[in-house]
């Protein structure tokens, strides 16, 4: 069954899973006038195993002022500096080098955000994921 229901926005969040911040939910859909409690919810409930991560949505807002939800897999950057325990990336990346990424760990994250990803190919996700650990001034060994 298709769903035949107008959309008239779609706004991608990206919040603390388990936690998302009434404030930060009031900025970005206030003026859609959806229902930012009910969405509040709904992304609490469907994070809480996420607990720390941060976790980017997609709130697609239909006319009649209701919602869906879809989750995505946390962002490449995110999940490279919790596998390292870095705070941030390098000043000048190509340059600096804050951490190193292992082989084992640069699969670990490819595979988690492969769902997300343009390829269901592992070897391009792993080769994406190194890019980006690379323009944070993260050497690949």
């Amino acid at each position: 069954m298709t769903d035949r229901r107008k959309i008239t926005r779609t706004v991608t969040i990206e919040l603390e899973a388990g936690g998302a911040s009434m404030v930060e939910l009031g900025k970005m859909l206030g003026p859609t006038g959806v229902n930012i409690r009910q969405v509040k919810s709904e992304f609490d409930e469907r994070t809480a195993g996420q607990r720390g991560d941060v976790v980017p949505a997609v709130v697609t807002i239909y006319e009649d002022r209701t919602h869906a939800l879809r989750l995505k897999t946390p962002p490449t950057a995110f999940l490279i500096r919790r596998t390292l325990g870095i705070k941030s990336g390098a000043r000048r990346p190509g340059h600096d080098v804050v951490g190193e990424l292992t082989q084992a760990q640069l699969r670990e994250i490819a595979e988690r955000k492969l769902p997300d990803l343009n390829t269901d190919d592992l070897a391009a996700a792993m080769r994406t994921v190194a890019g980006t650990a690379r323009s944070m001034g993260v050497r690949v060994v």
